[in-house]
């Protein structure tokens, strides 16, 4: 292991626990978060900073390109479909995010020759399930990567929150207004944040609770 990580760990006892010692307290039966948080894998996306949350206030989902399937009752392992149900009907969520972000190696990995792909079986499977998103962007454009890319990813976005609504409930709470659902698109070297805007269909830069189009 990374002497980093270990030396890491050892301040957290030292300092960053302590900072926070009777929030850790209050969570120690229980937990009660605001938010499910679901995003990518990806190292360079971090939750809670990108949020300002502490710890309590996130459920994180993470997989692969941030992608949600649609919801079905299996007798696989579905790690994400369970994780997404049990933030709905156990925690009692009120508000959720789908946050990809730019350069995504998920959405990228669409594009790939899947030889490329052999030695990792499972993660080609995996984004088999936004396959038709390639369909749409490859409809706009085959020669311009960086389009490519910021097309996918958000497409990805959408599809995701489309595939939320199919979970027991959601599409209900989410008309009455009762939950609330949205989708970001985290840009890693500038640190910006677009917003899906759900009934205009359109994603717009966060900036003082007021929205730019992008």
């Amino acid at each position: 292991m990374d002497d980093s990580i270990l030396e890491g760990a050892v301040k957290f006892m030292e300092d960053g626990f302590l900072e926070h010692e009777e929030l850790f307290k209050s969570l120690q039966h229980k937990q009660d978060p605001h938010t499910l948080f679901i995003s990518c894998v990806d190292s360079r996306v971090v939750p809670n900073l990108i949020t300002n949350c502490l710890p309590g206030e996130l459920f994180m989902v993470r997989n692969i390109a941030n992608i949600v399937p649609p919801y079905r009752v299996s007798e696989e392992f579905l790690a994400t479909t369970s994780a997404i149900e049990y933030a709905l009907e156990v925690l009692n969520i009120k508000n959720i995010i789908i946050c990809g972000h730019s350069d995504c190696g998920g959405c990228a990995a669409l594009y790939v020759d899947e030889k490329k792909l052999k030695n990792t079986p499972n993660v080609r499977n995996w984004i088999r399930l936004i396959e038709p998103i390639k369909r749409e962007v490859l409809k706009f454009t085959s020669d311009d990567p960086a389009k490519m890319a910021w097309l996918t990813e958000r497409l990805n976005v959408i599809n995701s929150i489309e595939n939320i609504m199919t979970y027991p409930n959601v599409k209900e709470e989410y008309e009455s207004g009762k939950l609330q659902i949205y989708g970001w698109h985290y840009i890693i070297e500038t640190g910006e944040i677009f917003s899906y805007d759900l009934k205009e269909g359109t994603f717009k830069l966060l900036a003082d609770k007021r929205g730019e189009n992008a």
